[in-house]
């Protein structure tokens, strides 16, 4: 999701939602394998973690949330804060892979796929001491489904319920209007699928997003804006997913998310101990793998680091010339060579090769850097080398902005000088990520960087459906092909057919130009070994549950 997984990368959209390794009834792909560690952890053999209680964590995060409010956001920002402030209805089993209960304590599907019943778990209760209910449930999903909400998150993943039953305190029933293939695995989300006091919602009003009420296990305490956003400990907590050693309230007292957009400035906070946990990239993570006062955690990222998105409704960009051109011009090698320390893979074409559907053989149909032909494509869309080096069409420059956040400032800077050789003038603007969105929502862009973490190809239902325009897809694709297949693909349940939905929607996308694909990365996660403990979802979110403090 982007859902929500959309996610963005270190500020992503939905995506982010956290679909985990996709396992769904007769689908199944297989699943990355689990961050590894380097550096020395020299804690966790002799000590009773039982006994290690208190203490403050520190992390650094790279971009502030727009919003806690977990149905008007999609930005990862948000996702990694609300993840800790809510639970899911199901959860994956980190083991088998299998979808199994965890707010709901047992669920059934009829035959035909539409009808879906849960059992809701009893003793769980949101931070204002509300119960948690299958009523709780109804209310949350139809504020997400609301008109006014819907567009802006998860309410368009929910937007396949028909109706919603709820004939007692613990049955919640929902009428489908069509099978769905992927419903399941957005269920085991625990940030934007979770449960909302709508209690604290009608009291909290507009301002919610910062003030949410979840049934996590950590609390809100306070948000400093531009500076941090500090959780406490949900002391009543004991309903964790059973993969987790520990089942009652966390360990730590407080969980600080400390905001530091620049990376270096992030390594001279682990290294001072301002910080203790960080996500760094290659270059910065390097230097902590021989310190024995660090771990490193180590994982390859399912979804595309890094894509720039081509807004269709530029008059110079519905030429599919000009989109094949700036295609061609951007020698990908490169700047995953500069910007990873070569710790990525190329990107070929919308899904990475570690997602089910991806489709090995578009190396073989995918555009690969071609400047040569990038020129005499531009040439025959009409664009003119003036005096200055740049191309111009009927006395207009070829001049496009190019959004970008800091932590992509290298790559922006890269492709900006590549478009330059082909006489393309890109001036790059840098903003925190809020903003990107914001801006990208509104349609006011030519080109900008994104990135998203799924584990369902049906992350690209948000960003390429015509339905999701003023929403998710931020490039206004509206393509009767792709629409069909995306729909598709969706409903499709065997495994091999729906590959191939996936495999021809891969060409099509390709073929259009409608999005540069640049890399699939590795996270690294920089922890100061007096915290001992963290885990790492498929998707790369922090899970605190069984943390500690030295």
């Amino acid at each position: 999701m982007s859902l929500i997984g959309i996610r963005k990368q270190e500020i992503a959209t939905f995506v982010s939602i956290v679909l985990s390794c996709f396992v769904l009834l007769a689908i199944v792909s297989g699943c990355d394998a689990p961050a590894t560690k380097s550096g020395t952890d020299d804690g966790n053999k002799d000590v009773n973690i039982s006994e290690k209680k208190g203490g403050t964590i520190t992390v650094a995060i790279s971009s502030e949330p727009d919003t806690l409010d977990a149905h008007k956001s999609t930005a990862l920002s948000t996702e990694g804060v609300a993840l800790n402030l809510g639970g899911a209805l199901l959860y994956r089993d980190p083991q088998t892979n299998e979808v199994k209960p965890y707010l709901a304590e047992s669920y059934s599907i009829s035959e035909d796929g539409k009808t879906w019943t849960f059992r809701i778990r009893q003793g769980v209760t949101f931070h204002d001491g509300t119960p948690l209910t299958a009523q709780a449930y109804k209310r949350t999903f139809e504020r997400a489904m609301s008109p006014e909400i819907a567009p802006k998150g998860v309410g368009m993943v929910l937007g396949i319920i028909q109706s919603i039953k709820t004939p007692d305190d613990q049955t919640l029933i929902l009428e489908l209007n069509e099978p769905s293939a992927t419903l399941l695995t957005y269920f085991t989300s625990a940030s934007w699928m979770q449960p909302l006091s709508v209690d604290a919602v009608q009291k909290f009003g507009d301002q919610y997003g910062r003030n949410p009420v979840g049934v996590g296990p950590w609390k809100m305490e306070s948000w400093k804006s531009g500076d941090s956003i500090t959780l406490i400990q949900n002391d009543a907590y004991r309903w964790a997913p059973p993969s987790f050693q520990n089942q009652g309230p966390v360990r730590p007292d407080k969980l600080v998310l400390k905001l530091i957009r620049n990376p270096q400035t992030a390594v001279a906070a682990l290294e001072s101990g301002t910080i203790d946990i960080a996500d760094l990239p290659a270059k910065d993570a390097k230097k902590f793998k021989n310190n024995n006062r660090f771990t490193v955690l180590e994982q390859t990222k399912r979804g595309l680091g890094l894509f720039v998105e081509l807004n269709l409704n530029n008059e110079i960009l519905q030429d599919k010339n000009v989109r094949k051109a700036l295609q061609m011009a951007v020698k990908k090698e490169a700047i995953v060579q500069s910007h990873l320390q070569g710790e990525g893979i190329v990107a070929d074409g919308p899904l990475p090769a570690n997602l089910f559907g991806f489709d090995p053989s578009i190396a073989h149909y995918a555009y690969k850097y071609n400047p040569e032909e990038a020129v005499k494509l531009l040439e025959e869309a009409g664009w003119k080398l003036n005096a200055q080096g740049i191309r111009e069409k009927a006395g207009k420059p070829l001049h496009l902005e190019l959004l970008s956040m800091e932590v992509w400032s290298q790559p922006a800077q890269l492709m900006q000088g590549m478009f330059k050789a082909i006489g393309v003038d890109v001036k790059i603007i840098t903003l925190e990520g809020s903003a990107v969105d914001q801006l990208t929502a509104a349609g006011t862009f030519d080109l900008a960087l994104d990135g998203y973490v799924a584990d369902d190809p049906d992350i690209l239902f948000p960003f390429m459906h015509s339905s999701q325009i003023g929403g998710m897809n931020r490039s206004a694709i509206h393509d009767k092909t792709i629409d069909s297949l995306l729909e598709k693909g969706q409903v499709t349940m065997k495994s091999d057919d729906r590959a191939k939905i996936y495999e021809e929607l891969q060409k099509r996308s390709v073929e259009e130009a409608f999005w540069i694909p640049i890399y699939t990365e590795k996270r690294f996660v920089v922890v100061n070994n007096r915290v001992q403990g963290l885990k790492l979802d498929p998707s790369g979110l922090k899970l605190y549950q069984d943390v500690w403090v030295k």
